[in-house]
């Protein structure tokens, strides 16, 4: 399976750690967030990754290169203009094939990419996203599901903020679905998980996942990894 991430992310919220880089490049303990996503895929066997760019591309094609390094290959996309999550993804439809994976180059997770990946196999599904408990959702794309795990409910960014379940922007996806994307500016939150409606599959994941949007959850996001290397390094 290929991998589509998408990191053409400012991170206006940020600042000042974004003011000479972009989002996806700053640092989670000793190396950008982008590398801890391209070596989550590694670990899981994906090694062909597609990199969807906006804001100074020039950071992350110098630092990541072709890939080798990391033992991936990796393609570039760059947008002249924004063009949404989903818009984006679509720019890779001669990179994908069949099934493919899509993630945000600006998140930390260690959710099983593998299980995710079996579950949309299992389920037949044209469009499975992660989704996780979340008790505070704030600025987050909230659903519920029937007891098939189809999505039936879902609503980006709600106003009224309670314990629910979220997208966490991981996406399994066939390769029929960017058919659907039309050209430009188009979301996956917003419009095309809407669009798709009961045909989205949701796969619930309780690994740790932080977007790292706020500073608050940034630090906290180091804290919690710097506290993990710290138990690995006492036990060895």
């Amino acid at each position: 399976m290929k991998a589509v991430i998408m990191a053409g992310g400012k991170g206006t919220r940020l600042m000042p750690l974004t003011k000479d880089i972009p989002k996806p490049m700053v640092k989670i303990i000793d190396k950008p967030v982008l590398e801890h996503t391209i070596e989550l895929l590694k670990k899981h066997k994906i090694t062909e990754i597609a990199i969807t760019l906006g804001y100074m591309p020039e950071r992350i094609i110098d630092y990541f290169g072709d890939g080798k390094k990391w033992n991936v290959d990796i393609t570039y996309f760059i947008e002249d203009t924004p063009l949404g999550t989903a818009g984006s993804v679509k720019r890779t439809h001669n990179f994908v094939s069949d099934d493919f994976l899509v993630m945000s180059g600006d998140a930390y997770t260690e959710i099983n990419i593998t299980k995710a990946i079996r579950f949309h196999h299992a389920k037949e599904s044209i469009f499975t996203l992660v989704a996780q408990p979340h008790q505070n959702p704030i600025g987050l794309g909230t659903l519920e599901i029937d007891i098939n795990n189809r999505v039936s409910a879902f609503i980006e960014k709600p106003k009224n903020v309670v314990p629910s379940l979220i997208n966490t922007g991981i996406y399994i996806i066939n390769k029929s679905v960017i058919n659907l994307i039309p050209e430009g500016f188009y979301d996956f939150g917003k419009q095309l998980i809407p669009k798709l409606k009961d045909k989205v599959c949701a796969y619930v994941d309780y690994a740790y996942w932080s977007d790292i949007g706020t500073l608050t959850s940034y630090y906290r996001t180091n804290e919690k990894v710097a506290i993990e290397l710290e138990s690995i390094q006492q036990r060895s």
